[in-house]
């Protein structure tokens, strides 16, 4: 299978000086990219200077991780695509475990490699961890990672599972497969389209695998923090514009009402936290949802939907009421 290693880049030079060099070491045998979001820091002349067997496709605005995926990847000929952040150490042999199960498991559209923090080596990082899952609301949470708590990596996840969704900080697709799905929904702008993209597979009949036998580290925050309020409006829209999409329309309509009515009591939450600007983001995600339902709505996949689509009723009521935190807790593997 013909590999390529694709890393989106807007102004992100020194994070392609750090993480760069150990792409270059353990990834022999694919193919190396770079698509650059119009930056302006000098990254495309650090590229071409320092690392000239990187292939270099030049995006003519910065539009987002959607877009510019999309844009950069319609320009790269390949079998598999690996979608990999710019923030992310790889490491000896992460790409052989993942063909493996591609060649094993024809059926297989989509793999992710284990998820690990870069500053606290033996935990799961936020984005990812080892899997992704959503419940019946379609709030998202993954093996070794539950909203804020992460769990220590013993070794609990290293197998194959089949998930619901694979991170886009690291996300092995078959060309073939991105293509038919048509790439990101680049009204998504950037975070939760991984899950749209992922949820789009499995109604056209795909899979999606979690590999616990490759892993790498990845830094998280570099674009957007955790808190960032500008996240915290893309999250709570682009959630509500997956579940608008990708489920039969009399289950699709309830959901988006619960979760109205969820965002709210999230948003007294934030006030009582202080974190106002977090509030005026969950109201202006409401907002922008109305504003775009009509064109949402018009998007729902023609497919079979997958209705056994959640791992749990409510993550929310889960851990925030019985205070679960470990994955393996909430659900029995």
């Amino acid at each position: 299978m013909k590999v390529a290693v694709v890393i989106l880049n807007w102004n992100g030079k020194t994070l392609l000086q750090k993480f760069l060099p150990s792409v270059l070491d353990h990834s022999t045998g694919a193919d190396i990219y770079v698509v650059d979001n119009a930056s302006t820091d000098g990254s495309i002349e650090f590229i071409e200077e320092t690392y000239p067997i990187i292939g270099v496709v030049q995006n003519q605005s910065n539009s987002g991780f959607a877009k510019g995926y999309n844009d950069g990847l319609a320009n790269i000929e390949a079998d598999i695509f690996c979608l990999l952040n710019s923030d992310v150490e790889v490491t000896p042999n992460w790409i052989e475990p993942i063909l493996e199960v591609f060649r094993s498991r024809p059926e297989t559209a989509i793999v992710q490699p284990k998820i690990l923090d870069l500053k606290r080596k033996d935990y799961f990082e936020y984005a990812g961890a080892a899997g992704g899952f959503i419940d019946q609301l379609g709030y998202p949470f993954c093996r070794g990672r539950i909203f804020q708590a992460l769990e220590k990596d013993e070794g609990q996840y290293d197998d194959v599972k089949e998930v619901f969704w694979a991170t886009g900080a690291c996300m092995f697709i078959k060309s073939s497969v991105f293509k038919s799905l048509k790439g990101f929904d680049e009204d998504y702008f950037a975070h939760q389209e991984e899950i749209d993209l992922c949820w789009r597979a499995k109604n056209a009949g795909h899979k999606v695998l979690y590999v616990g036998k490759s892993h790498v580290y990845h830094l998280g925050g570099s674009t957007l923090n955790n808190m960032n309020p500008k996240k915290t409006f893309l999250n709570f829209r682009n959630s509500l514009y997956s579940i608008t999409k990708n489920l039969p329309r009399k289950k699709a309509f309830p959901i988006i009402l619960a979760r109205l009515l969820l965002d709210g009591i999230a948003a007294l939450r934030f006030i009582f936290q202080l974190k106002v600007n977090h509030c005026w983001a969950i109201l202006k995600a409401h907002l922008s949802f109305y504003a775009n339902f009509r064109k949402m709505y018009r998007k729902r996949e023609k497919a079979n939907f997958v209705l056994k689509y959640y791992a749990t009723t409510s993550i929310v009521w889960s851990h925030f009421v019985h205070q679960i935190k470990n994955f393996n807790i909430l659900v029995k593997d």
